[in-house]
């Protein structure tokens, strides 16, 4: 009979320990349910403005998956296409101006610089290359001069 009070002791002890071992645990910091994705860019700020398309790869040197992501981008590079990577050490201003607060960060963008697709974190080459391919179709159609 003693044991079976001392095992319930026990088990009433351990579960007050538990009570306010849970009752005392620190939150872990929140995280932010969506990042800044600008909707236009100025595209005087980027290289070859001139080029009908851009994808921008915003990104770290301290991120391991961006230069995966840029090397995804640069494979769309073309007459039609501009890719350009800006990276957060040496390009911390156009971070700054567009918000962009993640990284990577990879931006499609018409001439206009009007954002029509967007992603952020790793991407497959795939999904980049459908979003490239249904942003240009997504475009009315010019009429001829």
């Amino acid at each position: 009979m003693s044991r079976l009070i001392i095992a319930a002791a026990v088990i009433v002890v351990a579960g007050l320990i538990a009570w306010w071992a849970q009752r005392n645990k620190v939150d872990p910091p929140t995280r932010p349910e969506h990042w800044t994705i600008p909707a236009q860019l100025d595209r005087a700020d980027f290289d070859s403005p001139e080029v009908p398309w851009l994808v921008v790869v915003f990104s770290s040197a301290t991120c391991g998956v961006c230069q995966l992501v840029v090397a995804k981008s640069k494979a769309l590079a073309s007459r039609q296409v501009a890719v350009q990577e800006v990276e957060y050490g040496t390009d911390q201003a156009l971070h700054e101006r567009y918000g962009v607060d993640a990284v990577p960060t990879t931006i499609i963008v018409d001439q206009l610089g009007v954002v029509r697709r967007s992603f952020v974190g790793p991407v497959s080459a795939t999904d980049l290359w459908a979003a490239a391919a249904e942003a240009r179709d997504d475009l009315p159609a010019q009429p001829a001069e």
